[in-house]
């Protein structure tokens, strides 16, 4: 007989999109990117793996629990309108030192690398803000980090809040630094500089803990890895997972 536990669905609300991810048995199976949407509408976005296993189990939809992560307030309070809907909080995250206003996707995210690649971890999330967190080995305590805005927010930044500059689109690679042209220069003033600002993170995060995994994360963190290895630091790695892997280990608890 089936029970309504062998599915679970996971809700990360950021600040440009909804995260959604599918776990069976507590283990990830797939993702999935949305705008921000009600939800009587989301039973319609299910992707095909995810409809063939409810189908295949013979579960009702409306009775899956589903696993929110909210940074954004008035989102969570319609979700929070859902029985079936479970608030992560802080309090649910294994980590010490975690202080009350840390985000709720930092967290899960720099947990879910840890347990997924080991400590000491540094994360690197490339969303809507750009995030530096990390956490050591010794009682898995968060050391702490940074917040900046990410690059698309940079590059509308510059592009609202001027006459003249253009929006431009992120190239696949590291700019040239010094460029004749407008939008070369926006490019090669942001990345070269958000670049060196996350490679001295770095650098310092690996004399306190030289033994750290780094790992990027986020909507731009593969783009991010190119630059930076351009810049000749090794060792690092992408994973688009992160947040749903440290959901996928609370669920396991």
């Amino acid at each position: 007989m089936c029970i309504i536990e062998n599915i679970q669905i996971g809700l990360s609300i950021g600040n440009s999109r909804y995260h959604w991810a599918w776990f069976l048995n507590t283990k990830l199976q797939s993702s999935w990117d949305t705008t921000h949407l009600t939800p009587d509408r989301f039973f319609h976005l299910f992707p095909l793996d995810l409809q063939s296993s409810i189908d295949q189990l013979q579960l009702e939809i409306d009775r899956i629990p589903i696993y929110l992560a909210s940074v954004v307030p008035s989102q969570t309070a319609i979700w929070q309108q859902l029985d079936r809907v479970k608030v992560i909080t802080l309090n649910n995250i294994p980590l010490l030192n975690l202080y009350p206003t840390v985000g709720i996707d930092r967290a899960l995210a720099v947990f879910g690398a840890g347990e997924i690649y080991g400590y000491p971890v540094l994360v690197i999330d490339g969303g809507t803000a750009l995030t530096i967190t990390g956490v050591d080995n010794n009682n898995h305590r968060l050391v702490g980090g940074a917040i900046m805005p990410g690059l698309r927010l940079q590059i509308r930044s510059l592009y609202s809040g001027t006459a003249a500059l253009p929006e431009i689109v992120l190239p696949p690679q590291l700019p040239p630094r010094w460029s004749d042209n407008t939008p070369g220069s926006i490019a090669s003033g942001i990345l070269h500089t958000v670049s060196a600002g996350i490679r001295d993170f770095i650098r310092d995060w690996q004399q306190l803990f030289p033994d750290s995994q780094i790992v990027f994360t986020g909507g731009d963190g593969e783009l991010l890895v190119k630059y930076l290895q351009i810049e000749s630091i090794d060792q690092l790695r992408f994973d688009r997972q992160l947040l749903f892997h440290g959901m996928s280990a609370l669920l396991k608890n």
